[in-house]
């Protein structure tokens, strides 16, 4: 019984070669495909995700059905992993090659539908996401991207931004000093 559970089948060396291969060629197929499906995963996308780690599993382990080629397995693919982001964000052009730069989906307050063709985004889904940050439609915007990591960071124009805090208690402090000089107008006599 503990032979099939300890015998990895596979040297440990040609194991972490398989992982670090592995890794790297699904970085770069996620990377062709672009950011929306890290993004925002809908249903199809999930199940590609899941079925996509199916499919890579033997790859990873070979013939290895044993608890602890899983777990050198799974401990090579987390120290590459985490390798590769510190790397990333060490030097810029392994994050550009990694990740890409940010990618501008509308500018001046109207999309530009070459960019959203291309990431397979919706147009309906930009404007949620528009919306989510505090405009009503495209034309509130000055520029909209699609940064590496798949977030959509939205600009408004400057006349549609929100008011802040800050903004609010400045005014209202405005509001008062004017009130103070309001009544001590009425308060004087003539």
């Amino acid at each position: 019984m503990w032979a099939g559970i300890l015998d990895a089948g596979i040297s440990l060396p040609e194991k972490t070669l398989r992982t670090v291969m592995v890794y790297f060629g699904v970085v770069l197929l996620l990377r062709m495909i672009g950011r929306r499906d890290l993004a925002q995963l809908n249903a199809m996308d999930l199940v590609v995700m899941l079925l996509l780690s199916n499919v890579v599993q033997n790859a990873l382990i070979g013939p290895d059905n044993s608890v602890w080629g899983a777990l050198y397995g799974a401990a090579v693919l987390l120290a590459v992993n985490s390798l590769t982001v510190r790397v990333a964000r060490r030097w810029r052009s392994a994050e550009w090659l990694l990740e890409g730069p940010p990618v501008v989906l509308a500018r001046g307050g109207s999309y530009v539908r070459s960019a959203v063709r291309r990431y397979g985004l919706r147009i309906a889904d930009l404007d949620a996401a528009i919306n989510a940050q505090g405009g009503d439609r495209v034309t509130d915007t000055e520029l909209v991207t699609l940064e590496p990591r798949g977030t959509l960071l939205v600009r408004l124009q400057h006349a549609e931004e929100t008011a802040s805090a800050g903004d609010i208690a400045r005014l209202d402090a405005r509001l008062e000093r004017i009130e103070h000089h309001l009544a001590a107008l009425v308060a004087r006599p003539d």
